[in-house]
């Protein structure tokens, strides 16, 4: 049984799936805010940076300029350490 992988799903033309999805444009939110420097005790911020599993979500998923990640990923490995936040999340 064969089926055509290459038909057009919504009928505009294209041979993609998919309706009038515009992606939002990804910004530093450290630069927007005029943050100097990211400290470690600033809980809710870092954890805002942590994923479901305890990973450090990276820049191009959160758009964090290359300055503020390096910031960010220190401080949240130094509140790790100081048992802040959790190294592993259950």
């Amino acid at each position: 049984m064969a089926f055509n992988r290459d038909r057009d799903r919504d009928g505009d033309g294209d041979k993609r799936g998919g309706g009038n999805f515009t992606r939002r444009r990804k910004f530093c939110r450290f630069k927007a805010e005029g943050v100097k420097e990211i400290d470690y005790k600033d809980l809710k911020t870092l954890q805002a940076y942590v994923g479901e599993t305890g990973k450090i979500v990276p820049s191009r998923i959160t758009g964090t300029s290359n300055l503020y990640q390096r910031q960010l990923t220190t401080a949240i490995k130094r509140a790790r350490f100081l048992a802040l936040l959790p190294y592993v999340v259950r």
